[in-house]
């Protein structure tokens, strides 16, 4: 393989499990693409497209179902810098952090609770779906990213979310939700890079241990739904320790059912894993979907959906 020796131990180790590794060592080397979602809440696909010809910007579709909004964008602007995201007509968003709310499945007037919201794209496309209507509850445990979350939906024109300000494995049990999506803090290794001279792009720092983190969290996440409620689990890491390992202890602690959902007919997804360096876990774990770059062209994701029990 190709630049392996410029590839971090820990993603070497995964190389066994990831489909075509060579092309995905491959796509490690070339820049993520960029996309952005029109926020239909404030204006529409046609005049959106309209008005960023105007800047030189052309729209391509994704092509995917359930994702008309979602574009793919080539242009060496800075799209942050322009009137119209300041104006809040569209959202930068990777391609892939929209499966998890296409899993959620949000609906017209539900209840639903965004664990770690920030910085609220996630939420705002949920808004977007449900049309500005029930209610949100967008929870993060920072203040300087309860900042950038306020400011977006703000921006958004979201109206039907209100921000909350705790550790995510002690929000209070005073209520409980139809839906709920935890989109947990990982090691963001689907969003690796690495220049020619091996710099890791996008690698976060520090010695958090973020499974123990996780599974505080995917706990509380559950025992805060509604019987019949569903949960989505997501993250934008490869390691099967933030993944199939945190669904098994969910599995472990509580009365939780893991099912499969409808993935985009468009889209190519795997099944989650039940094995990682000796390690077996539930086998239900392959109703969980892995979304890997080379095959999606954007951020790799893992995405497991959760039913609690009526």
């Amino acid at each position: 393989m190709n630049n392996l020796h410029l590839i971090p131990e820990p993603i070497k180790s995964y190389l066994n499990f990831i489909p075509e590794p060579d092309r995905y060592i491959s796509s490690l080397f070339r820049p993520l693409p960029s996309y952005l979602r029109i926020n239909t809440l404030k204006i529409s696909i046609k005049k959106a497209k309209e008005l960023l010809r105007k800047y030189n910007i052309e729209l391509a579709p994704v092509g995917i179902s359930g994702l008309k909004t979602f574009f793919k964008v080539s242009t060496k602007e800075q799209l942050g810098n322009l009137a119209p995201y300041y104006m809040g007509f569209f959202y930068p968003q990777a391609l892939s952090s929209a499966f998890p709310v296409l899993a959620l499945s949000p609906r017209y007037n539900e209840f639903i609770l965004d664990l770690c919201a920030a910085p609220g794209g996630k939420t705002g496309f949920i808004a977007q779906i449900m049309g500005d209507t029930g209610l949100i509850v967008a929870n993060d445990r920072k203040i300087s990213r309860l900042t950038a979350l306020t400011a977006n939906l703000k921006r958004l024109g979201v109206t039907n979310t209100v921000v909350t300000f705790y550790r995510g494995e002690n929000f209070p049990l005073f209520t409980h939700f139809d839906k709920i999506l935890l989109d947990a803090p990982c090691s963001g290794e689907g969003k690796y890079r690495i220049s020619e001279d091996g710099k890791i792009y996008f690698r976060k720092q520090g010695n958090t241990n973020l499974p123990a983190i996780q599974k505080g969290l995917i706990l509380r996440a559950f025992d805060l739904l509604s019987p019949g409620g569903t949960l989505v689990y997501s993250t934008c890491t490869i390691n099967p320790e933030e993944n199939e390992a945190v669904i098994t202890h969910l599995l472990k602690k509580r009365n939780a059912q893991i099912i499969s959902w409808e993935v985009p007919k468009e889209v190519t997804a795997f099944e989650g894993i039940t094995e990682f360096k000796g390690k077996e876990y539930d086998s239900r774990c392959k109703r969980c979907r892995r979304f890997y770059p080379h095959f999606i062209n954007s951020v790799g994701f893992f995405v497991a959906k959760v039913v609690k029990p009526k």
